[in-house]
């Protein structure tokens, strides 16, 4: 069996690809990314193919928000649309192709054309559940919400029509598939991995401290009023909230002005591995208050430092663990639950102790990236199995 991929950034695709490339099982991978940005992906350069043409500049105009939302809308679909068509028509010979939703409808069509079959792999809920998850949180906050444009989520539901399998990295995720009338027997749950050598424990929480650590870029989409709201009832002496990650000054001011920012809130900004790794390793508890999350990569490699982790519901979080196990998981929109939740392992060290070291085993079992290949090749044989697609 040969496999193909393409992925407009990185994500998950690159580690799937280097799991398939142990199997002998990778035909090659797309990727809209620079040449140079995937020098450290461990894999044969001819196996690579990179399209970075428009979605480099994009990635550098997003730095600069004065364009307007909707301009780079439009260059963001652009990057999308051409990175699709670059890969349709250089496609490799293979027997399944698999393509980061958004950016396959064409190459997954011509996949089909070739004999092979076509695998969406969805990051997220389902688009349309994603767009009216956000814009019900913007409205909330009285915030118009234009992030998804409508060709978007037509692109993407003609992906999903076009597939003869949808992988999904949560049972959050396919549920919300099902419940757009998505065929069950269509979409195939496939969580992420996480890599053991990256993430272990590297120190302990503080002693007489409370260090509650987010993780990833914070919105509203990834409930952090939720997590403020929190903080604020939660109590302690020593308690501190730190953000990694993007935190924009917009937001910072809009959470000001809604009275939800205090003492005791730190910005890291992005830390790379070692750092990050040893900040959840030093943290009391990740909350992960996800609005809407396909699966929280952070949420695994926090517990693989030993840390537990508060998590919503739309997280991926049932994936992982049970709730009150190697941590917690709780509704969407519940403030008063995460600060309970969080009140429970300040007040009980041992608890957070035992909690801390069910989350390592948790993730050590599950067995990194390699599991998550073991069971996307056995999703792709499964499909060949079936016959030639119609």
């Amino acid at each position: 069996m040969q496999v193909a991929l393409s992925v407009i950034g990185k994500f998950h695709t690159f580690d799937l690809a280097r799991e398939l490339h142990q199997r002998g099982m990778l035909a090659g991978i797309f990727s809209g990314y620079p040449r140079f940005k995937l020098r450290h992906e461990q894999l044969p350069d001819a196996l690579i193919h990179t399209f970075p043409w428009l979605r480099t500049p994009y990635m550098v105009l997003a730095r600069r928000p004065w364009l307007g939302a909707r301009f780079m809308r439009l260059c963001e679909r652009l990057s999308y649309a051409t990175f699709d068509r670059h890969t349709a028509r250089h496609l490799p010979a293979c027997d399944v192709f698999v393509g980061l939703s958004g950016a396959a409808l064409h190459s997954g069509r011509q996949a089909r054309r070739q004999g092979a079959r076509y695998v969406c792999d969805r990051g997220s809920s389902h688009i349309r559940s994603q767009h009216e998850l956000i814009a019900q949180e913007h409205a909330l906050w009285g915030q118009a919400n234009d992030d998804t444009d409508p060709r978007t989520i037509a692109q993407e539901e003609a992906e999903y029509a076009e597939a003869d399998c949808i992988t999904v990295p949560s049972r959050f995720s396919a549920d919300t598939f099902i419940a757009q009338g998505v065929p069950a027997h269509k979409v195939r749950c496939l969580p992420y991995g996480v890599n053991l050598s990256d993430f272990q424990p590297t120190g302990q929480p503080q002693a007489g401290h409370f260090d509650i650590l987010f993780a990833g870029g914070a919105s509203l989409r990834k409930g952090v009023p939720y997590l403020l709201k929190a903080f604020q009832r939660f109590q302690h002496p020593h308690k501190r909230l730190m953000f990694e990650g993007r935190f924009q000054a917009s937001l910072v001011e809009q959470m000001r002005k809604a009275g939800l920012w205090s003492d005791g809130i730190a910005l890291l900004g992005h830390l790379d591995w070692p750092a990050l790794r040893e900040r959840m390793s030093t943290s009391h508890a990740l909350v992960l208050p996800s609005i809407e999350d396909g699966f929280g990569l952070v949420m695994a490699q926090a517990m693989a430092c030993g840390c537990p982790v508060i998590a919503s519901e739309h997280t991926g979080a049932r994936d992982l663990f049970l709730d009150g196990d190697a941590g917690y998981i709780v509704p969407i929109r519940r403030a008063d639950l995460l600060a309970d939740r969080l009140q429970q392992l300040a007040d009980d060290p041992a608890l957070r102790n035992a909690m801390g070291q069910r989350a390592l085993k948790v993730v050590q079992a599950v067995g990194g990236w390699q599991r998550y290949g073991d069971e996307a090749v056995s999703i792709y044989a499964s499909l060949l199995q079936q016959g030639a697609p119609a």
